[in-house]
């Protein structure tokens, strides 16, 4: 059984990764530990986890600026966000429920840690172009810092950034710093039912083309609609295309005919009030459809263009049921469980039409024996060698859990 260190300050953090450096101990890196699931898993006698370094340390609501240390539960963050009007822009999503280990669970170190973002990502970006600064404890145990209070141009390397879907791997993160923005003031989503996918992938795409806004592009598979708790559109066990407005009132209802009379070629659209929105884009967020049982889930980046038929190649040698977001360009695939999880077919489905792959849920001796996050060509491997050499050379830091050999 691993020991399991909890620091509660920057220097206690310091202090442990020194004692580990110095005799060369890998160390597992957590936040409370809800993605311990993702990547390959992690051989280490020591488990390091900064759920005690809790705590907002900086908000400012007239700046749009928040610093809180990685340990702080992102629903702490999300509350004190909301009673001033605010939200995290990027919408992070929560693998917890997918994964078995419950809703809610983590923490906003691992949210930039991992680079989460959600189906607001593709009209407000990634949770990496929020990160203002970071604070942590290299594996030198040396602390850095890097960032600061506001967005510029970068010279040279910008680290905050680079660290942000590193899992891990290079730093531990002690503090984040990360631009807001204000909610929105009303929400509206037109669904479209019954689409295939190729149509649903071009309903997205036409949609986000229009000049009027859209926030969420997204399609479930009938079988994955039947899972939905959202009741209205659960009964129906049709696919379902789901096309997101925000802003004010007002504007929404001026754009809403507006889209509705671009897109009327696909048929009428249902519409969901503010209420019943949220309550579906809060699935969306929490993957509800994906419950947490012996089927294993792939998250596929490609164009949109491509995705529909991406899914229909690797349909030909496995039954998978697929959601689309992003129009598209981010597919989440649930296949049977098997062997390799259908790696073989995914890998060479992604190498035709492009993009890339990573396993986000299978059984432990899968994600041992398969290439876990999307292999590395040689340019970019040589430059993540590097990297890797100049954060952590012993490597120390969550040892193989992207990579074998890293």
């Amino acid at each position: 059984m691993s020991d399991i260190m909890r620091p509660a300050t920057e220097w206690e953090l310091k202090s442990m990764l020194t004692a580990l450096s110095e005799r060369s101990i890998p160390v597992e890196i957590l936040g409370s530990g809800s993605k311990r699931g993702v990547g390959r898993p992690v051989v280490a006698p020591v488990v390091l986890t900064t759920g005690a370094m809790r705590g907002i340390s900086l908000y400012e609501p007239a700046e749009l600026v928040m610093s809180a240390r990685a340990g702080t539960p992102l629903s702490q963050v999300e509350v004190e966000l909301a009673s001033r009007g605010q939200m995290l822009p990027f919408e992070p999503i929560d693998l917890g429920p997918m994964l078995g280990t419950g809703a809610g669970q983590q923490t906003i170190g691992a949210v930039f840690a991992a680079n989460l973002s959600g189906a607001r990502r593709i009209s407000a970006g990634a949770a990496r172009d929020y990160l203002l600064g970071v604070r942590g404890v290299n594996g030198h145990a040396e602390i850095f810092k890097s960032g600061g209070r506001v967005m510029k141009n970068v010279t040279g390397y910008d680290v905050a950034r680079g660290l942000a879907g590193s899992w891990g791997t290079l730093a531990v993160l002690s503090e984040v710093t990360f631009k807001v923005l204000p909610l929105p003031d009303d929400v509206l989503t037109l669904i479209y039912p019954n689409l295939t996918d190729d149509l649903a992938v071009e309903l997205m795409s036409l949609a986000l083309t229009e000049p009027y806004e859209v926030s969420g592009t997204v399609h479930l598979a009938p079988a994955l609609v039947s899972r939905l708790k959202h009741k209205t559109l659960s009964r129906e066990k049709r696919s379902v295309t789901a096309i997101r407005l925000e802003n004010f009132t007002r504007s929404i209802s001026y754009r809403k005919q507006r889209l509705r009379n671009a897109l009327r070629a696909y048929g009428e659209p249902v519409e969901l009030d503010l209420e019943s929105s949220l309550a579906f884009w809060s699935e969306m967020r929490g993957f509800s459809f994906f419950p947490p049982n012996g089927t294993h889930i792939w998250r596929i980046s490609t164009a949109p263009s491509m995705a529909a038929s991406l899914v229909a190649s690797v349909r030909r040698h496995m039954k998978v049921e697929a959601y689309y977001d992003w129009s598209g360009g981010l597919i989440w695939l649930e296949t049977p469980a098997s062997a390799d999880a259908g790696s073989a077919d995914i890998r060479r489905a992604v190498a035709t039409h492009g993009g890339h792959a990573t396993l986000i849920r299978a059984d432990e001796p899968v994600r041992r024996t398969v290439e876990v996050f999307q292999p590395l060509g040689p340019a970019v491997d040589r430059i993540t060698r590097g990297i890797k050499q100049a954060f952590d050379p012993m490597n120390i830091l969550n040892p193989g859990r992207m990579y074998a050999s890293l």
